[in-house]
Order: C-alpha cells, then structure tokens, then sequence
C-alpha cells in the first residue's frame, strides 16, 4: 500500500513538471511570435508583431508594381537655366536681297553689322518639367521634358528690324525687311521665345560615397516660335517694342548636350539651320549653368 501511494506521488510531480515546462515554451513562442505577411496580387501585407501578445502590431501594405515603377522613372519640376547666346553669321552680302535695304549715300550692311554683343545676349530657359526614365539600370536613361526658351539677342550696330512700312529711301513696302537706322541705340535687342520638348539619351555613373556621380545627356530639341520682336531703346525715340513676323522660322531644330558633376550643371545647345525664313542666315547657339536635381 505505502508502495501504490508512492508511486502515485511520484506521477504527480511528473505531470506538474511537464505542466510547468510546456507554459515555459507557449509563453515563450507568444513572446516571439513571428511577423504576419500575406500576399494578394501585387500588394504585400505585412504584420508587425511588438514583443508580447498584448502589444500594439503594425500593418503595412505595399504595391510591388508601384515600388517597381517609381524606381524606373522619376521626374524634375521647374528647371531654371541661365547662360549667353550667340549666333554664327552665314549670310551672302554679295547677292541681291530683297530683305536687307541700304539706305542712299551710306555703307551697304555687312557682316559686321550682325555681330553681337556676347555680354548682353542671353538665355534663360524654364522647364516646367522633365522626367527621366531607366532604359539600362540607372546608367542609361531616356530623358524629357517641356519647357519655354526665351533667347536674347543683343545687336551691336544700329539695326532695326520691321514687319513692313516705310522704307529708307522713302518708299512703302508690305514685307519684313532690315536695315542700318540712323539713330545710335542704348538697347537694341532681337527677342524670341519658343515652346520647346527636349529629347535626350542620359549616360550617368553609379552613386557612391564620396565622389560624385558624373553624367552626360546628347539629343535633340524641337522648338515652337511663340513670340519675337525687336526691343529698342534710344532718346530720340524712347522706347520701341516692334513685333511682326520678321520672316522668321516656325520651328526651331536644335542639337542639344548637358554634363553635370555632382550637382554642377553646364548645358549647350546648336541651331543648325537659320532662324529666318530666307536672306538672313544666322545659327543660334547656347551655353550655360542648369539648375537642376539630377
């Protein structure tokens, strides 16, 4: 009988210890439960888990499409760029030309009659926006954009650009035509303004600490004259703002190229055609700093 009860003590124990032991190990898989994700298409659900059982959970919900898609492209608001322009002079002078007039007893117009002020021609771009998207990694990348080109020539003779009206020597004509005034002018300026959709091959270095990425983008350009006039400035007249068609190209076609260092920018761009219709051959081209991003 002593025998019965003491095996009978000794079964309880057991049980209690094997009792105490499996708590031991619930309480310790509750305390670190393992994080909940489920997945339904492309949005991933993942359920945080904050120590114990009684603490708050944190859900986060992911679109693996969208997280794909901001990582391929990315886009640039409200680019600023300022730098000079110029132009290369390819007018024949030596042929008749029905746009130039000379004026009697004075020195026909020359090629140095086109000659700018480098100084006081400018351009100042704003790009309202432009987007860049990953073609081979992120090292090369297809960049574009739409944005306003405002270029300023600054004439460095007394030349005077007019839709039509009274001649030099005296009579009427209909048409656009140029001529050497006969006045001097404190401002003599021939300003243009196009709507422009820049397109570019974007070459680009990988990120990394310590030096700073280097990249290059070439392309092309596509602009829309949207406004041109001849701005003067002079005590005998004061001031003149004469806009007219002035024969001048619709569109503009430009090669176009930026280099950037870190967050250094330099752009360029190159108009291999005459901005005028026909008689005046001239070529802008520009240099300058952008502002940018990337």
């Amino acid at each position: 009988m002593k025998r019965f009860y003491f095996l009978a003590a000794l079964c309880a124990i057991a049980s209690a210890s094997l009792a105490q032991e499996k708590n031991t190990q619930d309480s310790t898989k509750t305390n670190k439960r393992e994080n909940d994700t489920i997945r339904i298409g492309s949005i991933i659900i993942i359920k945080k888990h904050k120590g114990k059982t009684n603490d708050s959970t944190t859900t986060t919900i992911a679109d693996i499409n969208k997280t794909k898609r901001n990582k391929k492209s990315s886009t640039n608001y409200f680019i600023f760029d300022i730098g000079f322009a110029n132009w290369t002079d390819k007018t024949s002078f030596f042929t008749p030309n029905s746009t130039i007039v000379n004026r009697l007893g004075v020195a026909p117009i020359s090629a140095d009659d086109l000659k700018l002020r480098i100084g006081k021609s400018s351009n100042l771009n704003v790009w309202f926006f432009m987007q860049k998207v990953s073609l081979v990694k992120s090292n090369v990348n297809l960049k574009y954009g739409l944005g306003v080109e405002l270029i300023n020539f600054s004439l460095r003779s007394p030349i005077s650009i007019r839709e039509g009206g009274l001649l030099p020597n005296g009579t009427n004509s209909s048409g656009p035509f140029v001529y050497r005034d006969s006045i001097s002018f404190s401002k003599n300026k021939l300003n243009l303004k196009y709507l422009t959709v820049p397109l570019m091959i974007n070459f680009a270095s990988n990120k990394t600490k310590g030096n700073p990425q280097v990249s290059g983008s070439f392309g092309v350009s596509a602009g829309y004259l949207i406004r041109q006039r001849n701005k003067q400035n002079s005590s005998e007249r004061g001031k003149q703002k004469n806009q007219g068609d002035f024969n001048m190209e619709k569109f503009k076609l430009s090669y176009i190229g930026e280099l950037g260092l870190g967050s250094v920018r330099l752009y360029g761009s190159y108009t291999p055609k005459s901005i005028f219709e026909n008689n005046i051959d001239v070529r802008p081209f520009t240099i300058g700093v952008r502002f940018s991003n990337w």
